[in-house]
């Protein structure tokens, strides 16, 4: 009986704290973490191993904050240790974003630019990641078309540096549950109503600086 007691009242707490607003912060998430698989604190997985039913913690929702800092606005500033994009507004403004980003051994960071964007992107897996799938039993198409089961979403900037390709985009994602986690080959992943709010935002030249 005092089980169900207790069940009862984190039902009722986890239903109120729900209804505040992002900015509660550590509440909200905290009864998300109990509530889901995995809470993102960026352990490192490949996709399919996370629960489909995981939902993001509420700090990963795209909302406006205060970051100081000396980017002009429209630099876009990624702390993926954090799990966080930031497009810059100016006025120690940014609008602040969930991110999914590399797993162990796929992170990286540098300063890169916005090389060229595309909507609704064709996924070409390279041929290292193709090999490297295939010895997990796992067979990647040589080529996907866009659409809502490509894993690149509903839109994607690609990163360049030196004028280069550099391999990693800035895209959506068809697994959402993933979001705050460390899931991917070194892309930045974002829900897709976010990654359109972003590619709508950001110019083809953009600066971008990935902590």
């Amino acid at each position: 009986m005092l089980v169900r007691r207790i069940a009862f009242a984190f039902a009722l707490l986890g239903a109120a704290v729900m209804g505040l607003p992002a900015e509660a912060g550590f509440f909200r998430d905290l009864i998300a973490n109990m509530q889901t698989n995995g809470g993102g604190n960026g352990s490192s997985f490949y996709p399919e191993e996370v629960s489909k039913n995981r939902v993001a913690p509420f700090r990963y929702r795209r909302q406006t904050v205060d970051f100081k800092t000396s980017q002009k606005p429209g630099t876009i500033v990624i702390n993926t240790n954090q799990h966080f994009l930031y497009y810059v507004l100016g006025n120690n403004r940014a609008v602040r974003y969930g991110v999914g980003v590399g797993r162990d051994g796929f992170g990286w960071n540098g300063t890169v630019t916005v090389g060229r964007k595309a909507e609704w992107p064709t996924w070409t897996p390279p041929p290292e990641m193709i090999a490297r799938e295939k010895k997990r039993g796992r067979i990647l198409p040589a080529q996907m078309e866009g659409g809502i089961r490509n894993p690149l979403g509903a839109r994607a900037l690609y990163l360049y540096q030196g004028g280069r390709d550099t391999i990693y985009r800035i895209h959506g994602t068809s697994e959402p549950w993933t979001i705050g986690l460390n899931v991917s080959s070194g892309c930045i992943r974002m829900l897709n109503k976010d990654v359109i709010d972003l590619y709508n935002r950001t110019k083809v030249g953009a600066k971008v600086v990935v902590l």
